[in-house]
């Protein structure tokens, strides 16, 4: 049952990002491109095993720290910028650190 709960998160997120990919899509320069296809996939799969969940709210493939970087929004709008390798496997996550009031406890 773990596992069907698991599966069905990605599933939703993975639809998530599509629909993000879209929207951001207009917004990104012109060198930055989008994740796709199966390869959006196995990305936001790895990027929310990594936080442990959360939204895909932006990819890049040909990152300057890394092949991919997916971008997950967690519950409380914290945002942490995951980097992979053409394997899907993590390079480095980040968390975007909000001191605009001092506080960075979400």
């Amino acid at each position: 049952m773990k596992k069907r709960i698991t599966l069905v998160a990605a599933v939703v997120a993975v639809a998530a990002a599509v629909a993000a990919g879209f929207a951001v899509a207009g917004s990104r320069d012109d060198h930055e491109q989008p994740i796709t296809g199966t390869a959006l996939t196995r990305a936001s799969e790895a990027a929310l095993a990594e936080t442990g969940g959360g939204r895909v709210t932006e990819t890049e493939v040909g990152d300057e720290d890394a092949y991919y970087e997916v971008e997950v929004t967690l519950p409380g709008g914290r945002e942490v910028d995951v980097h992979l390798d053409r394997s899907f496997a993590v390079v480095t996550s980040t968390a975007d650190v909000d001191d605009s009031d001092g506080d960075e406890s979400d």
